[in-house]
């Protein structure tokens, strides 16, 4: 089993591996930054530095979002970025389990599914936050 964060994206319910997550905030006031692409909300100071702050709603290809109270904070390549959640629900251990055959999944999702975990007799989609970082030249900023 692993420990999985659960939390709200854009209404849906998520699973998030606690590996990733280096910790949760509630965001302060963001700076916007010029130019950069859609899914940079903007910069936010957090412990002593600065964040990116990146909005998941806009890599699935849906409207910004309309809260920017809590975050998830991710650490990839030696950066930190803020992800931007409606909610958070609960951390708890599930079996990651593959999707099942014939699954349909909007494109957006796609990209960050990892499987689902059961919670209850719920399936809950286990998402990859790194996949909306850009590494290498891939992610979702490298578009």
């Amino acid at each position: 089993m692993t420990l999985f964060l659960l939390a709200q994206i854009a209404g849906a319910s998520v699973a998030i591996d606690a590996n990733q997550v280096e910790s949760v905030v509630d965001i302060g006031a963001i700076t916007p930054a010029p130019r950069a692409p859609a899914i940079v909300r903007g910069l936010a100071a957090l412990r002593s530095r600065v964040v990116t702050v990146l909005d998941p709603r806009v890599a699935l290809g849906l409207p910004p979002s309309e809260t920017t109270a809590r975050a998830v904070i991710v650490r990839v390549e030696g950066h930190h970025y803020a992800l931007l959640v409606d909610g958070l629900d609960d951390v708890a251990p599930f079996d990651l389990e593959p999707l099942a055959n014939g699954l349909t999944i909007a494109p957006g999702w796609r990209e960050i599914c990892r499987g689902v975990v059961t919670r209850g007799d719920e399936p809950v989609l286990a998402i990859d936050l790194a996949a909306l970082i850009p590494a290498a030249g891939t992610g979702a900023l490298a578009a």
